[in-house]
């Protein structure tokens, strides 16, 4: 159950903590966090400090919140997340993306590692969400709903903001980063899908499959974020290739790409 309360806290601590509180996030998926540590004037912050967060025991997840700038604008960058398959709750998983909507963030960046459903992806190439398919099983609005944050029904017509698509892909073209375009689908795992899955999910119109983002993505909406959602390919989804796939690779893949993962997003945020 939402406890409003908590969000509350958590938000005056982060208010005090980092005044002036930026009004652009981004959270980091797995193998992404070195974005953060290039932020200047950081201001770090370990989950277990922050009153009721809840931290992951992913690999690939620091588990801190950095706040700094980039150029002229300061960022709030969270390294790593809470995710369902970990035994989180819903309210769990969606708790940092409440808090930086009472905080007033206005922008969200959502990123991900994701596994290549689209067979013309090649793995280390970024994609752009321009839509979700949510196969968690689960709705995060499901339960009460806090009219403090948003209404009862909110519209999902346009998850992801056109205009903040339109401004990636000419911040992607200026710096000569091929991009992708794509649906995610989110799953709960936490084990990897089988081939027959990934066909179906083919056929139902995925480009790309994971673990985190829609869950974020639909609260952002109820509390009237823009949400912007780019995926790093770090591997391509069961049956695609003939190998098994391990973290590992998810974890080398993103370390790859590294450098034009952060050109894109300090492209984006000087843009914004």
């Amino acid at each position: 159950m939402l406890h409003y309360d908590h969000i509350d806290q958590a938000s005056g601590f982060l208010r005090k903590a980092l005044d002036p509180v930026p009004d652009v996030a981004v959270v980091l998926g797995s193998g992404l966090g070195d974005f953060a540590e290039g932020l200047a004037d950081p201001k770090v912050l370990a989950y277990a400090q922050i009153p009721n967060w809840p931290v992951s025991s992913v690999v690939g997840h620091a588990g801190r919140l950095v706040a700094g700038r980039v150029g002229g604008r300061r960022v709030i960058a969270l390294s790593g997340r809470a995710h369902f398959y970990e035994g989180h709750t819903m309210d769990a998983v969606t708790f940092a993306t409440r808090v930086l909507g009472h905080l007033g963030v206005k922008t969200l960046i959502l990123t991900n590692a994701a596994g290549g459903i689209n067979t013309r992806f090649s793995s280390g190439v970024l994609m752009l969400i321009d839509d979700h398919i949510n196969f968690m099983g689960i709705n995060p609005l499901v339960g009460t709903n806090e009219d403090r944050f948003g209404v009862r029904f909110p519209d999902m017509s346009e998850v992801y903001s056109a205009r903040l698509r339109g401004l990636v892909a000419d911040v992607a073209q200026g710096i000569g980063l091929p991009l992708e375009h794509g649906v995610y689908v989110g799953l709960d795992g936490p084990s990897y899908e089988t081939p027959a899955e990934i066909r179906a999910f083919r056929m139902l119109g995925a480009d790309a499959v994971g673990m985190s983002t829609v869950p974020e993505a639909i609260v952002a909406r109820h509390m009237r974020i823009d949400v912007l959602g780019i995926s790093c390919i770090t591997n391509m989804a069961a049956g695609v290739l003939p190998q098994p796939l391990v973290h590992d690779e998810v974890m080398e893949t993103a370390r790859r790409v590294r450098g034009g993962f952060i050109a894109l997003l300090e492209g984006i945020i000087g843009r914004l």
